[in-house]
């Protein structure tokens, strides 16, 4: 396969096309956003993380029966990954409460979420990923309700693995969003997982383990990430 020109830049991740219509690679870069891109670093090593924490999370979720668009690992941050068309829409569900759930309703950062929360998000760093229901998605044709039930089905599924895995780290899986989209008529978990897409709080101390460590300007970073793939046992190595 042959590795071809830039089809889309994000954030963190780079897109290129290859000669297999059906196949793209995806690179990991080593920079790190927040607030819809206001505040940017590169952080050094962070692309080779999270490429391999991606395909380690995206393998377990493959072994538990949800498809995914990972396929294989192709250098130390880059991955091949099945084309899909995305829905524009984010799927988030939340455990415990933290973030903009705090402050949309007022909310404690820390209370347990019983039974967890679901919510849709825009996908639209112009507006700000602005929270939408089954309506919106309905009316303006971002989804058939098919897909939409099937992403809800697979985002719960997901929890339920992870949830398990963390827990066996000693890491609380505070909240975490995904991104779906259409492969050959299915619906396939695409983009990623990685610390940059959901919170990990150590299970005794609550100490913060993800992305929340650059936005709240509380250094180390590169070295939560590299201590959440450590104990979850991603292997490292070489990078």
């Amino acid at each position: 396969m042959q590795k071809k020109q830039e089809l889309y830049a994000g954030k963190a991740k780079s897109v290129f096309l290859t000669d297999d219509a059906d196949r793209l690679v995806l690179h990991f870069r080593n920079d790190t956003t927040a607030f819809d891109g206001e505040k940017k670093a590169q952080l050094e090593r962070k692309g080779a993380i999270n490429n391999r924490f991606n395909a380690f999370i995206m393998t377990r979720l493959a072994e538990h029966g949800i498809e995914t668009h990972f396929e294989k690992l192709l250098g130390p941050n880059e991955s091949v990954v099945k084309r899909l068309t995305m829905f524009p829409v984010e799927c988030v569900v939340r455990n415990i409460a933290a973030g903009s759930i705090c402050k949309r309703l007022g909310i404690q950062e820390g209370i347990d979420l019983n039974p967890p929360t679901f919510e849709f998000f825009l996908k639209n760093d112009a507006l700000h990923d602005p929270m939408i229901n089954e309506y919106h998605i309905r009316a303006f044709g971002w989804a058939a309700d098919a897909e939409v039930a099937r992403m809800k089905e697979l985002t719960f599924k997901v929890n339920d693995v992870l949830k398990r895995l963390f827990m066996a780290a000693g890491l609380l899986l505070v909240d975490y969003k995904l991104e779906f989209g259409a492969f050959h008529g299915r619906v396939l978990l695409g983009d990623e997982f990685t610390p940059d897409g959901c919170r990990l709080w150590d299970s005794n101390t609550r100490k913060k383990l993800d992305k929340d460590r650059f936005r709240q300007g509380l250094g180390g970073v590169v070295e939560a990430y590299e201590e959440v793939a450590q104990r979850l046992g991603v292997d490292l190595s070489g990078i």
